[in-house]
């Protein structure tokens, strides 16, 4: 069983390398602002915790036993970012409509950031392949995953909140056309994902 050190490195670096998430809450701070993106932040922390939990019951693993669960999950996880991309890339311009942070935002930006992780196969790939070997044998299992997950998601809170804030102060730096630019390369990086997680090998 390796230690809690080697984990706490190991899920600094998982939560740093840039992903689907990170393009998620980059989108949505360009597009909507720093409330609306703690709100998707929310929502890919709860995606991380029905992975973990899922997990720690056996459902992950069983997933990736089945050849045919675990493509229609990775084409799922696909066709959302493709779609969230391409919403980025043609959708209304930043600035339209109601202000920044307010309640139908954040409560889209929390939708796009649940959708964005519980669609991601790579969460049950890496739930299943980390989570046992830091659970001693015999240990409950549950709790020990759930508190992992637990560590995962205040890391993901932390980052993600200081892109957030990063974003939203430039955000209102910059001219629309830059904003518009912004929003269209997070769209264009969502589909980028997209098309490769549906076309690579398991």
């Amino acid at each position: 069983m390796h230690s809690l050190a080697e984990f706490l490195i190991i899920a600094v670096v998982v939560t740093l390398t840039p992903g689907p998430a990170t393009a998620t809450i980059l989108r949505v701070a360009a597009r909507d602002g720093r409330r609306a993106a703690l709100a998707a932040t929310a929502g890919n922390s709860v995606g991380v915790l029905i992975w973990g939990s899922l997990s720690a019951l056996g459902v992950s693993a069983l997933i990736l036993a089945s050849q045919l669960a675990f493509a229609a999950l990775r084409i799922a996880g696909a066709a959302v970012l493709i779609a969230i991309g391409l919403r980025s890339l043609f959708g209304r311009p930043c600035g339209d409509g109601p202000p920044a942070g307010n309640g139908p935002q954040r409560a889209a930006g929390w939708r796009s950031g649940l959708l964005t992780s519980v669609s991601n196969p790579k969460l049950a790939v890496f739930f299943v392949a980390l989570f046992p070997q830091f659970i001693g044998h015999g240990s409950a299992v549950l709790p020990y995953a759930l508190a992992m997950a637990g560590v995962i998601v205040l890391l993901d809170v932390l980052w993600f909140s200081v892109l957030a804030l990063g974003v939203d102060r430039a955000h209102t730096a910059l001219k629309p056309r830059v904003h518009r630019g912004m929003e269209r390369f997070t769209g264009a990086v969502m589909v980028g994902l997209g098309v490769r997680l549906a076309t690579e090998s398991r």
